[in-house]
């Protein structure tokens, strides 16, 4: 059985997650209270719910989420295992979130007032969870076209053995993804923005990824990179680490970034690894 738990911060999209899992096969249940997950269970085996299921908990039970991970070690004795899926997002981009929808965070009450003391409840609240997660997904510069394909990247390869690594290309000026487990800075080499038959173009572009690695300094940093990843893979998988996140950041996310983690991206797939590109920023950059 594939058995998902997803959790995390209040407003950074576990509803979209779920949704991408239930069009994936899994059968969800949003919002379980952590002592049914034995009963649950012990349901699922006599009626037959799948061999995919996707469970939801979190903040909205209070202090019960501490059940959890009691319920776990219990299932691990059945002889079940299972990820954490954890979706985060930053703290004003939540509090945005919650101003648009007009809806009320669940853990604000006479002890924690504010946005700001609910926020903070909620992640001291949740940090265990965060530190067993598998897999972790910062939404807040995500729109929820790209936070589905990353789910259905992460779930529809789960089944290889190989840790799944996502290269990544992002624009500084739109901020680090907080995800991230190695960030490279590729604004040192020279831009395709001012050359102007490429600057409408991106990464994706041959001309654009031809003019980049035309560049000496340039394939030396992809060479050094690539080296250090050899190096690392092997490292992170011996630790049982089961998702890398590889970011390369240019200025806007549009052609440098781009260009080394598509390049990157390819490379490590010729090398049978489990890996995929994704793109934050690249679609927003305006001429």
């Amino acid at each position: 059985m594939r058995f998902v738990i997803v959790t995390g911060m209040s407003g950074a999209g576990k509803s979209q997650a779920i949704n991408a899992l239930e069009d994936l096969g899994y059968y969800c249940v949003d919002n379980m209270p952590p002592k049914l997950l034995l009963p649950f269970f012990r349901l699922g085996e006599t009626e037959q719910l799948g061999d995919k299921i996707a469970i939801v908990v979190d903040s909205r039970g209070g202090e019960m989420f501490s059940d959890l991970f009691g319920g776990l070690e219990e299932l691990k004795k059945m002889g079940y295992t299972w990820r954490i899926l954890y979706l985060d997002a930053r703290d004003d981009v939540i509090v945005t979130r919650y101003k648009e929808t007009r809806r009320r965070h669940p853990l604000m009450d006479e002890e924690a007032p504010s946005m700001k003391e609910a926020l903070e409840k909620e992640r001291k609240l949740l940090r265990p969870a965060l530190d067993q997660a598998d897999y972790i997904i910062d939404t807040s510069l995500l729109s929820s076209t790209q936070l589905k394909s990353q789910v259905e990247q992460l779930f529809l390869q789960e089944r290889r053995e190989k840790m799944l690594i996502n290269c990544t290309a992002f624009g500084f000026k739109y901020g680090v993804p907080t995800d991230a487990d190695l960030v490279f800075d590729v604004r040192c080499l020279p831009n395709p923005f001012y050359i102007p038959e490429l600057k409408e173009l991106t990464g994706l572009d041959e001309k654009v990824r031809d003019y980049v690695f035309s560049h000496e300094e340039s394939e030396q940093l992809f060479q050094k990179i690539r080296e250090l990843l050899e190096l690392t893979i092997p490292l992170y998988e011996k630790e049982g680490k089961r998702q890398l996140v590889v970011a390369f950041g240019c200025t806007g996310g549009k052609h440098r970034s781009v260009s080394f983690a598509w390049r990157m991206a390819e490379l490590l797939r010729q090398e049978q690894e489990n890996v995929y590109f994704t793109g934050r920023d690249f679609r927003k950059v305006k001429a």
